[in-house]
């Protein structure tokens, strides 16, 4: 089916209304403010856009991995200026490691993830977001199960557009479910102008609070190379070869500098919108820019930030459980379409290994730092310690074990 202007403005939509929640969860939680963090995170995803091309159907939007570095850094007396400038140093390490994979080549990356390390880390991805989408979820089920139903049937019976719209028509179909019950708070619709500007914060540069913040890069580039992995599995292309692994990875460090530079959380690759194209199968990176403009206008209307921001837990969460599912089931079909023999014990601990120390909570504890009177952990945990032992095994396990 043609994709229409309209439709596309439809999709991009829908593209919005899946990044909001997270996007807007880690400032509050963080003592950022929410309107800049939308803005960064759509003007950060027209950045990657940029650099990369326009190739890549990839959404920009808050990072939780930040979150514990950023509200250490407050504790131990820094402000927001000085926050930001350790967002900056956690962007520039990005542009380190792209300089690094364009020394060594993407393909001495890519061979560090094969198949039956990838399947595993993107099952692991889909399904440590689980406990997130299950706890929105039950604090409404009545909400979150008419949004999984009527996002579901749009997916399986609608045709046409409405085929492509499972997420915004959920959403849509639990908001006004929510409305008819009550349990809408409207005021804050209400009381909130149509346009204003943000408080942006321009950073300022302290060594303590840039040996805080900008070390945890070194974990989300893991996790931006595992999504990127599975934005190509999704789309059925090969991003690492173009427009390049070290073109993502400018843009990404490109995008969360400039959100430092503004005041706003570290931008990431999002998952939920990786979940949007498995739904929808519509792959037009456009469709995606287009969504980071309506969150642009977002975090410049009060107004309409207020209306996303009532949306109900129950009704995030059932929206969450479809679109988490469905990145958990892409890392499955990537271990079945590369054939994994799994009679061969190698490929069973290689697995095995992953699912457990990423699903399990595993944590690799690497002791403490001091820095400007406080100490920040240091520790390799979850999606990024099962990918790092899943690589080592891969490599180490010799080819010929096998089972019998």
């Amino acid at each position: 089916m043609e994709l229409t202007p309209k439709r596309k403005i439809v999709l991009g939509l829908q593209h919005t209304v899946a990044m909001f929640g997270a996007t807007v969860l880690v400032p509050l939680l963080t003592g950022l403010n929410p309107s800049v963090a939308l803005i960064t995170a759509g003007l950060g995803t027209l950045v990657f856009h940029l650099v990369t091309g326009g190739m890549v159907p990839v959404f920009l939007g808050s990072s939780f991995a930040f979150i514990a570095p950023i509200v250490a850094a407050q504790k131990a007396g820094f402000s927001l200026a000085a926050v930001g400038g350790g967002v900056v140093a956690a962007g520039a390490v990005y542009l380190l490691f792209a300089l690094f994979v364009l020394a060594v080549g993407s393909q001495r990356v890519r061979d560090l993830f094969p198949p039956v390390v990838t399947g595993p880390v993107i099952v692991v991805i889909g399904l440590t977001l689980a406990p997130v989408a299950v706890d929105m979820a039950k604090k409404d089920w009545l909400l979150a199960l008419v949004t999984l139903a009527a996002a579901i049937v749009a997916a399986v019976f609608f045709h046409g557009l409405f085929k492509m719209l499972p997420v915004l028509t959920g959403v849509t179909v639990g908001y006004l479910t929510a409305l008819l019950l009550g349990r809408v708070d409207t005021a804050p619709i209400a009381e909130a102008d149509w346009f204003g500007l943000p408080p942006f914060v321009a950073p300022s540069f302290e060594w303590g609070a840039i040996l805080l913040i900008a070390p945890v890069a070194l974990v989300t580039v893991m996790e931006h190379i595992g999504d990127i992995l599975t934005s190509g599995r999704v789309v059925g292309k090969d991003f690492f070869e173009k427009p390049g692994l070290h073109r993502t990875l400018t843009g990404d460090g490109l995008a969360t500098m400039l959100a430092g530079f503004l005041g706003g959380p570290p931008n990431t690759t999002y998952s939920e919108n990786t979940g949007v194209l498995a739904v929808t199968r519509v792959y037009d990176p456009s469709v995606l820019r287009i969504g980071a403009v309506f969150a642009i206008l977002l975090g410049l209307s009060p107004k309409l930030a207020a209306i996303l921001q009532t949306l109900p837990p129950g009704v995030l969460g059932g929206i969450s459980i479809l679109l988490f599912g469905m990145i958990a089931s892409i890392g499955i079909r990537t271990l079945a379409e590369a054939e994994i023999d799994f009679t061969h014990s190698r490929n069973l601990i290689v697995v095995s290994l992953i699912l457990v120390l990423g699903l399990g909570g595993a944590v690799a504890d690497l002791g403490t730092l001091k820095v400007a009177g406080a100490e920040v952990p240091l520790k390799v945990t979850g999606m990024s310690l099962a990918a790092l032992v899943g690589i080592l095994v891969n490599l180490l396990l010799p080819r010929e074990i096998d089972v019998s």
